[in-house]
């Protein structure tokens, strides 16, 4: 009975043993999956945030002239702080991948080795102790089967004796050594007893021992540490939260930076400063006058029109006719001249300007540049163990230089401001001229026929009155109403006035431009009235606007040119 309660008691240990030993090990799987997921999180944490950084970064504005314009739009600029907010939103959840790698996956990944350390300790010591009771128990049942047989055979030696001694037929010699025999069997068999005895005291006291101290440390240990495993997965899940609750605040601030920046745009604003950047500085044109074709008299021919009916003519196909400004387009898709002329004068007067600023930005760059290298060298000078004074004169020497061409182009941008400026017209000038236009034009010929109008291709208007037609209509002032209509039909060439050569190559790809080579001799048909083009022929067929600035000028001595009036 007592042998199969310890059976049965050392099957139930092992069982528990095999249990605890395949929970624990669940547990660390657990563990393990539960840092993959941290990992995982984080690795999605780290690509989101890179993902807005590009994200961020490809939408950035290009370090160039464009960038410029779109600061000046307050729509632009609130986009740009939206990026820079999202930039830092994106650092935010780099945070929070780098607060879970180090909270969370380092120490999990630490705590997993420590752990499956001190699961195997514990097991360790629990099979060492099964294996101590089984090898008493052992021992244990060795010493009572020998106690068994050394009884049976005491018994069978003293059962041999008695017969032997009552047999008189047996020597008295056989009886004695039988006598011997039993009673070394019974000796044999007190001495099994003894230590029979012996072991069984032992295994009692280790057996008690073993299922009321030893395992029962041993479980709780094994309870200890998956208490504190599940402990340690309770702050994890909590880290895990906390991670993304220390940011929210900054997050927040990002979110709020954003709505700001949308809280900034200002439409009247942005509207006003696209009314700023694309003001030309023309002034509208005058009204147009009504031309009495009812009277019977030969007169000039007139351009009032905006659009000229024997021009269109009489124009060879591909010949390109003047417009008004407003509906010029721009097809030169280059940087323009450098002192942009191509430009309408309030425009061009602006790139000047910035242009003089950036200059004057880069002198003072340089000059200060040259006071530090004056000052190293007066260093040098005081104390020539800290370096040779003269090694610092190549350096200023180019610095000087540098500063020379700089001052050179800013005289040149100031004359060219300067030459915008005394070009652009007021209202006060426009008044003026117009009345001595009109008192002009009433003396010379006595109709109300306004003269001819065309425009530049920047936009300036300009009126003109042909000597010879005047001559003509001084001349013989009544013709007949037949020749009035040839004369309509037959659009006259406008006299050479001077010549002109080229100084620069110069594309002509605006309506009413002529392109011309650079040392190219062309002729002078109507002068600079101000808007800075040049009106030029090169054959009959062939004739537009240049640039002043283009060309060298030389007008003959009794040419009249053309008024031009703004």
């Amino acid at each position: 009975m007592e042998k199969s309660e310890t059976l049965l008691k050392e099957l139930q240990l092992k069982d528990q043993f095999d249990n605890l030993e395949k929970h624990t090990q669940w547990g660390i799987e657990f563990v393990e999956r539960y840092a993959k997921f941290v990992k995982e999180r984080s690795e999605i944490e780290a690509s989101y945030a890179k993902q807005i950084r590009n994200l961020s970064k490809k939408y950035q504005p290009k370090k160039n002239s464009r960038e410029e314009e779109e600061s000046k739009y307050t729509f632009c600029r609130a986009f740009l702080m939206t990026l820079n907010e999202m930039n830092d939103y994106a650092g935010q959840h780099e945070v929070i991948a780098e607060n879970l790698t180090s909270q969370i996956i380092v120490e999990l990944s630490r705590y997993l080795q420590e752990l499956k350390a001190e699961r195997k300790s514990h097991f360790h010591d629990g099979r060492k102790a099964q294996q101590h009771i089984e090898s008493s128990w052992k021992q244990l049942e060795s010493s009572k089967r020998r106690f068994e047989r050394d009884c049976k055979e005491a018994d069978r030696a003293q059962q041999y004796f008695e017969k032997m001694d009552a047999d008189i037929n047996v020597t008295k010699a056989d009886v004695e050594k039988a006598r011997q025999q039993a009673h070394m069997r019974q000796q044999m068999a007190t001495d099994s007893k003894n230590e029979y005895s012996s072991y069984l005291q032992k295994f009692n006291q280790e057996q008690n021992e073993h299922y009321y101290t030893v395992i029962p440390n041993i479980f709780q240990k094994l309870q200890d540490m998956e208490e504190k495993r599940i402990e340690r997965i309770g702050v994890c899940m909590k880290t895990f939260a906390d991670v993304d609750r220390q940011v929210l605040p900054i997050v927040g601030k990002c979110l709020d930076g954003m709505t700001n920046a949308a809280e900034s745009i200002e439409s009247k604003t942005d509207s006003q400063q696209v009314v700023e950047s694309y003001k030309s500085g023309f002034e509208p044109p005058g009204d147009v006058e009504f031309e009495d074709y009812g009277q019977a008299m030969k007169r000039s021919p007139s351009d009032t029109s905006l659009t000229n009916s024997r021009e269109v003519k009489e124009r060879p196909a591909g010949k390109s006719k003047g417009k008004l400004w407003p509906f010029i387009k721009n097809k030169n898709k280059g940087s323009g001249p450098e002192d942009f002329s191509h430009l309408p004068p309030e425009q061009r007067r602006k790139k000047l300007q910035g242009k003089l600023d950036d200059l004057n930005k880069d002198i003072q760059k340089e000059m200060d540049q040259r006071d530090a290298l004056a000052k190293m060298k007066d260093v040098y000078v005081k104390n020539p163990q800290m370096g040779d004074p003269a090694s610092v004169d190549p350096r200023l020497s180019e610095i000087s230089q540098n500063i020379e061409k700089l001052q050179f182009e800013v005289q040149k941008f100031e004359g060219w401001l300067a030459e915008v400026e005394e070009r652009m017209p007021s209202k006060s000038d426009s008044n003026r001229k117009s009345a001595i236009y009109e008192t002009q034009n009433n003396t010379t010929v006595n109709n109300n026929c306004a003269q001819d109008r065309e425009s530049s291709p920047d936009g300036s208007y300009t009126e003109e009155q042909n000597s010879e037609t005047q001559v003509k209509a001084a001349i013989n002032p009544t013709s007949s109403t037949p020749e009035f209509d040839d004369e309509f039909d037959d659009e006259e060439t406008l006299p050479t006035i001077g010549t002109c050569k080229a100084l620069y190559p110069f594309d002509g790809q605006n309506e009413g431009t002529i392109s011309v080579a650079e040392g190219e001799l062309l002729y002078v048909i109507e002068e600079d009235k101000g808007d800075g083009w040049t009106r030029v022929r090169r054959n009959e067929e062939e004739e537009g606007y240049v640039p002043t600035s283009y060309i060298e000028v030389f007008l003959e001595t009794n040419a009249k040119g053309a008024m031009t009036y703004i």
